[in-house]
């Protein structure tokens, strides 16, 4: 497996790229804005996309899909509890003052515990709402360097040292509670790639984030 990523746009997002290198197919992960370099990195690695899979539907997360729509005829993946907030996007880019091209709507939805292949790849669904009400992660198993490991697209549910935000329309604090619990039942040594930021290991953040161990309270977090 190859995870690529590129940081875009006004909210510094991590738009991610899955390879699996023996076929070539790919998929994109989040592609936060128009910025070219998402289109970069499939061709970059000769990669064949194959679809767009979002963890979640704010506008920093899915401003690059009218931009791969037109150069790729793929699919894209969205939990239908968050085709509200999906649709509300273009207002927040305007409020927010940020370039948006308002992408189509979502051609197929996601469920948890579903499995998605790329390649010769899977990933396992997990509905994870707080920060966004369909708000999900993918898991998948590394084998690339001999030794399984696990790798999550994590989306906005977690951060080095902090989560996403459930101050947000939509959002829940209580939901939030609920999937932190259900990311403590992954195995340590899981790789977590995050919607903003470093790349972190579960073991770490269980370890040091206050909202995995117990010296923090997802109510009324807003940073």
């Amino acid at each position: 497996m190859t995870v690529s990523f590129v940081t875009v746009g006004a909210f510094l997002e991590n738009s991610y790229l899955l390879v699996d290198p023996l076929t070539g197919d790919a998929v994109f992960v989040d592609p936060g804005d128009a910025d070219p370099r998402i289109l970069g990195m499939a061709e970059l690695a000769g990669a064949t996309p194959r679809a767009i899979w979002l963890t979640h539907a704010h506008l920093d997360h899915i401003g690059g899909i009218a931009m791969l729509k037109r150069k790729y005829d793929i699919p894209v993946y969205l939990h239908p509890a968050d085709r509200p907030v999906f649709d509300a996007q273009a207002f927040f880019a305007e409020a927010y003052q940020v370039p948006f091209e308002e992408p189509p709507p979502p051609d197929r939805d996601l469920a948890d515990g579903e499995t998605l292949a790329v390649g010769g790849l899977r990933f396992r669904v997990m509905h994870t709402p707080g920060h966004a009400p369909g708000h999900v992660i993918f898991r998948g198993t590394d084998t690339s360097d001999g030794d399984p490991r696990l790798v999550v697209l994590g989306g906005d549910l977690l951060f080095a040292g902090s989560i996403g935000r459930t101050d947000l329309p939509l959002a829940s604090p209580a939901d939030m509670d609920d999937s932190l619990n259900k990311l403590r039942t992954l195995p340590p040594h899981a790789v977590i790639y995050p919607g903003h930021g470093p790349k972190v290991t579960l073991s770490d953040e269980l370890r040091t984030n206050p909202f995995l161990n117990g010296t923090a309270y997802v109510k009324g977090y807003s940073a």
